[in-house]
């Protein structure tokens, strides 16, 4: 039987890998696609924002293709949780036609993409090619570099340029995998600033590698799908700063914690005590579900950095609790701050 072709998403926390998804899932165009979701956290946010996208056929179960791996970041948990789950994915590889995994924002791609030289899986599926998402807007704030136009002097200037924090490091292990790069919320930088952007991306990427801005995961299947790299081929050419490590360690601060309420937020509201956490505290990356007072639907929220938006994705269903529940994922993140902030307003 035919591999099944594997495209794997990775990308920053924030980036947008999920609203991808979604959008490949809701624009499959007759393609049978199956998905591994990968959670840093406790609560499967994203994989329940995905089976919201109610793409599965009428006689078919509610996100039966939908895999959610709740047990940190993927690579890390690749032989618990990654060989079982794809064992069990290419016993149905005849409904399959394709694959996407969405790692965790914290996740190395090698460690993830070597398992597919593993004997159990090379024979029934292949990396068909990586997609890194590039959040244009943190990386034009400085998010990944203090200032573009310094980091571009230092880099002419010294081509060994080392970078100091593992959150860098991880940022460019992931451009140096990558098949193509996807440059998401390109329509908050003005021209200017997209271009310099652009042009820092193919500073730091190998030259046939394509940068696509695009909003909103905007962007056609098939400029995605069908790469037929098979990428766990060429791995060596694919450099990284933990090519010699036998085995890699997340920043041991680097925590999430889940906080949960029955109490109702205004939005706006909500957005000023969250921004308030992130001053306070080194937090990355929030997500969640929020309860709005008087309103039938639920509310999304999501947060980079100080950067925060929200919008209602559906109903309360009848007899689902109304809780506001969030994750947050950050450097040495504190619970108990956490909590007393958002009681307390």
């Amino acid at each position: 039987m035919h591999k099944i072709p594997v495209t794997v998403i990775t990308g920053f926390l924030g980036a947008g890998k999920t609203t991808l998804v979604r959008n490949l899932l809701q624009n499959a165009e007759g393609r049978r696609i199956a998905v591994l979701v990968n959670e840093f956290g406790e609560v499967g946010i994203d994989g329940d924002l995905i089976r919201e996208c109610q793409v599965c056929d009428e006689d078919e179960t509610p996100g039966q293709n939908i895999v959610e791996l709740t047990n940190g970041c993927l690579c890390c948990t690749v032989q618990e949780e990654f060989l079982p789950t794809m064992q069990e994915l290419l016993k149905r590889r005849d409904q399959i036609d394709c694959m996407l995994i969405e790692t965790s924002g914290l996740a190395l791609p090698k460690p993830l993409i070597q398992a597919f030289r593993w004997p159990e899986v090379r024979t029934g599926a292949t990396v068909d090619g990586v997609i890194t998402v590039v959040d244009a807007a943190a990386v034009a704030a400085g998010q990944f570099a203090t200032d573009l136009d310094a980091v571009e002097a230092q880099r002419q200037e010294d081509d060994s340029l080392d970078h100091e924090t593992p959150i860098e490091e991880l940022f460019e292990d992931q451009l140096a995998c990558a098949d193509m790069v996807l440059l998401t919320k390109a329509d908050q930088v003005d021209e200017a600033t997209k271009d310099k952007v652009i042009a820092w991306l193919k500073s730091e990427t190998p030259a046939h590698v394509k940068i696509i801005p695009c909003t909103h995961g905007e962007i056609a299947a098939d400029v995605l799908l069908g790469f037929n790299a098979a990428v766990e081929d060429n791995l060596d050419s694919r450099h990284s700063h933990h090519d010699h490590e036998e085995e890699h360690e997340h920043d041991e601060e680097i925590n999430s914690i889940v906080w949960q309420s029955e109490a109702g937020f205004e939005p706006k509201a909500l957005v000023k005590q969250l921004k308030q956490i992130t001053q306070e505290q080194e937090v990355y990356r929030v997500k969640g579900f929020v309860n709005v007072p008087n309103k039938p639907m639920r509310l999304v929220m999501q947060g980079v950095g100080d950067r925060f938006d929200y919008f209602f994705d559906r109903p309360w269903r009848e007899g689902e609790p109304r809780q506001t529940k969030l994750v947050f994922i950050g450097d040495g993140v504190k619970e108990a701050a956490i909590a007393q902030q958002l009681v307390a307003n």
